[in-house]
């Protein structure tokens, strides 16, 4: 996630990094686990099913998890960090979860054949954070729920919304490569990476400065408010942008990026004919959007107060994902407003026979099972079946990718997630046959 609500993130320090032999034993270790499963042939014949499914010839559904609550997966000490120095200790987890989830829960998981060294960019954000009342039911989570205070009220209060100031600390960057050419170049290629998808979501931060209720109520009462506080965002989005370009700072993202709120990029559209490879524009690479707050809300309204601001971002890409959370089944007369629209998110809470009959024909379904059939007191895996195979034969003739997120507790069972996967990957198989 390139901004987060809840804090300001600090820019990167430009100081060497120094590891000791220890950290530099641990993570030589994991990297040559990391290689020798890149090495396997696998990862080749994924992408094509990936890249089938996104072009809409697909072979058969793609399995993928993430949000996974990593506090309650740990078997055996797989995920114990070792390291010592803050920067091993962050490579260390990468490599970890990346292993494990190779382990036990891979779906159609695809393992790079070189380790990321992401360049040192900083924004400055939006210049304003929410102010929160926070409940947690589990101290080790980061699920928590939230009251937020209003901080919008009128006009004058959108002042509080800033452009963001985007940099790059190329010195900070030239610490991190270094130190990573120097623990991992024997082991794999170490490539300095732009930034990727961008995940654009203008409701998602409204609400916490304005509060739910509140603004559901101000789109009736209120409307030229909300509207210039919607343009605000998207204003502040593009800004930040054009300082992407100006930076040469995008990376191509038609490859095992998560898109949107679903899964990998991988298509042949992308980066299409306009193309330099030494400078990467949005029109190369995906773009998304959603209003997942408006699960309630009419079609009409949903056009007003979010789409039609965004197709100023959604204009600038290639290709397009939108939706998260919020029902689409009803609204695909909406989404055909979308440029090169690709890819809708199909919610738990769709209709499955409309959104099979209205969204199906035209763009991927981006199935979210819903993450609570792994929440319950027992674990029932012949219902974790049973809810995957009545979607899949309702969406024959479909292209879909079935996307476990959102995970916010499997009752400490990391086995429960393994078995979903498995099971996940029989019905998608078995789907083809």
């Amino acid at each position: 996630m390139l901004h987060d609500p809840s804090h300001y993130e600090p820019p990167a320090p430009a100081e060497p990094i120094v590891l000791r032999d220890a950290d530099q034993t641990v993570l030589r270790r994991l990297a040559g686990e990391w290689a020798a499963i890149a090495a396997l042939p696998v990862h080749r014949e994924k992408a094509e099913l990936w890249r089938r499914l996104n072009d809409r010839q697909s072979v058969r559904p793609m399995v993928w998890i993430n949000e996974i609550p990593w506090h309650e997966m740990d078997v055996h000490g797989e995920l114990t960090l070792r390291c010592v120095h803050p920067w091993a200790r962050d490579q260390e987890r990468d490599l970890r979860r990346t292993l494990y989830q190779w382990r036990h829960l891979p779906g159609d998981m695809i393992v790079n054949d070189f380790l990321p060294c992401p360049l040192a960019l900083h924004s400055t954000d939006f210049g304003i954070l929410e102010d929160v009342d926070l409940a947690r039911t589990d101290a080790e989570s980061d699920i928590v729920s939230r009251h937020f205070h209003k901080q919008i009220f009128d006009f004058a209060d959108l002042d509080k919304i800033r452009m963001p100031v985007l940099t790059h600390n190329t010195q900070a960057t030239e610490f991190r490569y270094r130190a990573m050419c120097d623990l991992y170049a024997d082991i794999l290629p170490v490539r300095k990476t732009g930034q990727t998808h961008i995940w654009f979501t203008p409701w998602d931060y409204l609400i916490r400065w304005w509060g739910i209720e509140e603004a559901m109520v101000d789109m009736v009462e209120r409307p030229e408010l909300i509207h210039a506080a919607v343009e605000r965002m998207v204003d502040a989005w593009l800004v930040e942008l054009d300082q992407f370009i100006a930076l040469n700072a995008l990376a191509l993202d038609a490859d095992n990026t998560r898109i949107g709120s679903g899964g990998y990029g991988y298509v042949s559209d992308l980066p299409g004919p306009v193309y330099d490879p030494a400078r990467v524009q949005p029109h190369n690479m995906w773009g998304c959007s959603n209003a997942q707050i408006f699960s309630g809300v009419s079609p009409d309204m949903h056009w007003q107060f979010a789409l039609q601001h965004d197709l100023r971002w959604l204009s600038r890409w290639g290709l397009n994902y939108y939706g998260c959370c919020e029902p689409l089944d009803g609204k695909a007369d909406l989404l055909q407003r979308i440029p090169n629209l690709r890819k809708v998110s199909v919610t738990p809470w769709c209709r499955t026979e409309r959104a099979v009959a209205t969204l199906g024909p035209h763009w991927v379904l981006s199935r979210k099972p819903n993450p609570a059939i792994l929440a319950g007191d027992d674990w029932h895996p012949e219902h974790a079946r049973q809810d995957l195979r009545e979607f899949l034969e309702q969406a024959r003739g479909c292209h879909v990718e079935l996307i476990m997120k959102d995970i916010s507790t499997v009752r400490r069972q990391p086995q429960r997630l393994w078995d979903w996967a498995r099971i996940a990957m029989e019905e998608a198989e078995a789907w083809a046959r």
